[in-house]
Order: structure tokens, then sequence, then C-alpha cells
């Protein structure tokens, strides 16, 4: 094969793969419609067979901060693909009894399948919910307060918040969680997270931040700090602030 036609071979198959994409993504849009509007306590108490929830938001709405693209790729692809490979690895075993809320309680005792999906299950089902369009800013009453009372200040807070997530080594995730009543900034590698018996740090999350590339690259590349400051814009501090009370409660 000449190189003319080398050319014309390769950029015909790049708009047949561009134009497979659009259509794919038209397609998963569609399907997003169609997807169960579960609650957090909903998804934590289900069992076998997993749903994959629909966002509680369009995917377009966290822009510029987040792109759209990012968006149906990491909820329509990476978490329906824990929620599928946890059905699987589930499937004719004791664990297809428990709720997720079980099976993060048994982690450190589960196989390394449903260890992984059903921590990559509920940490992004959390963290689509700790974000909303129109976010950001800085939280108000008493979760301020204990920010202030923890931290010294919100924006002491915010460096040590983005301390975590921009040292977690490899994939994985930084929280803000309640433990013994105080607020506490921690990481987690993989899929893990504080609610499991194999955290170094237990405790109830209140926020969430993914810092596995597929959370950032398209937009971002490799810089994971950038991604973090644009975290902060899209921050639904009402709904971590229910958290934080829901707790106290």
């Amino acid at each position: 094969m000449n190189r003319k036609s080398f050319l014309k071979t390769t950029l015909a198959s790049a708009f047949a793969l561009s134009s497979l994409n659009s259509f794919s993504f038209s397609l998963r849009r569609s399907y997003n419609d169609k997807l169960p509007k579960l609650t957090l306590e909903e998804v934590m108490l289900e069992s076998a067979p997993f749903s994959l929830a629909a966002l509680p938001y369009a995917p377009d709405s966290l822009e510029p901060s987040i792109d759209k693209l990012t968006m149906e790729i990491h909820h329509d692809r990476h978490h329906k693909a824990y929620v599928d490979n946890l059905n699987k690895a589930v499937a004719g075993t004791p664990y297809e009894k428990l709720s997720l809320w079980d099976l993060l309680k048994e982690a450190g005792k589960a196989p390394a399948a449903i260890r992984n999906n059903a921590g990559g299950h509920w940490n992004h089902t959390f963290f689509w919910n700790v974000m909303s369009p129109k976010a950001g800013g800085s939280p108000k009453g008493e979760l301020l307060d204990e920010i202030n009372k923890t931290f010294g200040s919100f924006d002491k807070f915010k460096e040590e918040f983005a301390k975590a997530g921009t040292t977690r080594f490899g994939s994985g995730w930084a929280w803000l969680i309640v433990q013994d009543k105080k607020l506490v900034i921690t990481s987690t590698p993989n899929q893990d997270n504080p609610l499991m018996d194999v955290a170094e740090k237990k405790g109830s999350p209140i926020l969430a931040l993914d810092v596995w590339e597929h959370a950032y690259y398209l937009k971002y590349q490799n810089k994971r700090a950038d991604y973090i400051t644009a975290f902060w814009n899209v921050v639904n501090w009402d709904a971590v602030s229910k958290n934080f009370e829901n707790l106290k409660k």
C-alpha cells in the first residue's frame, strides 16, 4: 500500500470510529434516561442484581470544570463496568444475598473481585451525589464551624484535602469523613473506602474525590492538581452538609 492509499484508509477509519463513538454516546444518553433514579440509601440496601443508577444531573452540566465526554465515559463505561462485574463476581456465591452495605463491611474477607467492584459501585454513586451544577463556594452553618474548628479555616481544609488527593500514589480516592464525631481527611487506594473493614482510617464519608486518571485525563491530562482545583467549583455543599447533619442524629 502506497503512502496516499495508507492516509486515505487511515482517515476513513478515523472518521468511521468518530461516527461510531458519536452514535454510541447517543445510545448511552438514551439509555441513561431509562436508568433508575435510586437514592444513595437505596443503592446501599440493594442486593444482587445491583443496578446502575442514572446520574442526578445531565453529563454536560458540570462543565467547564468537568467535561461532558469525561462524565459520559466515567459513568456509562467505568461505573457500569463495576456494577456488571460485581453482579458476575457474586453470582452463585453466598455474597449474592448480601446488600452493598454488607459487602463493604466484609470487604477484607471477600474475594478481590467483590471488594474492588463493590467499592467501585458505592464510591462512584456517592461521588456523583456530592457534586452538582452551579455549585461550589463554601459550606455554611455547623459544617463550616466544624471545618474551621478542626482545620483552622476553610482554605486550610481545602489545602489538606487537595494534598490527600495529589499525594495518593497511583489510583484512589480522597475523603472527608466523620470519625468518632470528628472531621478527618483521608485517602484510600484503588476502590477502597473508609466504610470498609480494611480501611486504614475508618469512618463515615461526607465528601469524596475520585483521583483515578479516568476521572480527569481527557481534560487535564496528567495535571491532577488542576483537576482538584476545578473540583471545588462543583462540590454540592448542601449535600455534604446534609451528610454531616445526618451523622449527628
